[in-house]
């Protein structure tokens, strides 16, 4: 599933993949691929990317139950 929240998040701070990925030590291909929704992060790139970002794991990634 695309991750529309962590790039909307991402994009609202003006930052490119380049610069998260920096922030956060990862390339730029993993926030790519986390984005399009191809790899799964771990809990710690996720609380780093929700750190970066300023938001919270629920904001950018707990799915809504359909």
């Amino acid at each position: 599933m695309k991750n529309l929240r962590m790039k909307s998040a991402r994009a609202a701070l003006d930052l490119s993949q380049q610069q998260l990925a920096d922030a956060v030590g990862v390339t730029r291909q993993t926030i790519n691929a986390i984005e399009r929704g191809d790899y799964n992060p771990t809990i710690r790139l996720c609380l780093a990317i929700c750190r970066a970002l300023g938001r919270t794991l629920d904001e950018l990634f707990w799915e809504d139950e359909q």
